[in-house]
């Protein structure tokens, strides 16, 4: 057996268990792994991972990993300038669009409440998922720490909180989507855009309660799902105001 020390920094603890979190400790292994396959036997989905330094060199993942080494990993820096060193992870999307796996699909609703381009379905397999990432260039959300660490997947993030609500709030501060945010403007449903209708075009469709209370209707470019402001749209809109800090404004 060969052995190595290694550290991991910040969020990464996370996913180990808590005697290793924020120190360097022995790591002991057999054969000659990449250093990616060695984070990831850790529980370090690569996806997390923005800088490795071997024995204070900057490495990318293919690195072999050898007797005595000496390893830190690091996230994403938010405050340190590491230009000059390698960056591991893609550059980020600039159109945020998300796929979510099937243990999300509150989170999924929540975020196509505030107009986030949200890919999601209940049957959706871990090779449907990552084939949608890949192919619309969507970032990956999961509980599934197996999908992130799929050699193929480019941008994946593990949802820490469990409560929807911690969730969607960890999303925002995760990648800054507080200005991607455009609530009510997507169907809840299958994620398609909303548009204004006349409601003389859709009052076949129309309940007659609401028929009688209600002028202002939007539909679904996608599915044809029919929307007005009634009292779930008074809560939605006011559980985004809370999340936004604007009292549902």
């Amino acid at each position: 057996m060969k052995q190595i020390q290694i550290r991991f920094y910040e969020e990464l603890n996370d996913f180990l268990p808590t005697k290793l979190r924020r120190i360097r400790f022995a790591h002991s292994f057999k054969d000659r792994p990449s250093v990616k396959d060695l984070i990831e036997s850790l529980g370090v989905p690569h996806t997390e991972v923005d800088l490795i330094l071997a024995n204070g060199k900057s490495v990318d993942f293919t690195c072999i990993v050898s007797d005595g080494d000496d390893i830190s990993v690091y996230p994403v820096f938010e405050s340190f300038d590491i230009s000059d060193v390698q960056h591991l992870r893609p550059a980020p999307l600039r159109n945020p669009k998300f796929v979510l796996d099937v243990h999300l699909g509150k989170l999924a609703k929540y975020m196509r409440m505030l107009g986030l381009d949200t890919a999601y379905e209940n049957n959706y397999t871990d090779e449907m998922i990552v084939g949608i990432s890949l192919k619309e260039k969507r970032t990956i959300l999961t509980k599934d720490l197996g999908i992130l660490k799929r050699k193929e997947v480019t941008h994946g993030y593990y949802v820490r909180n469990m409560g929807v609500e911690k969730q969607i709030t960890e999303i925002i501060e995760r990648f800054d989507l507080t200005k991607s945010i455009n609530k009510l403007t997507r169907c809840l449903k299958c994620n398609g855009i909303l548009e204004k209708i006349d409601k003389e075009k859709v009052l076949a469709q129309i309940p007659p309660k609401v028929k009688a209370m209600q002028d202002k209707y939007f539909i679904c470019r996608n599915c044809g799902k029919l929307y007005w402001p009634g009292t779930h749209y008074e809560r939605m809109n006011k559980f985004i105001g809370e999340i936004l800090g604007t009292g549902g404004k």
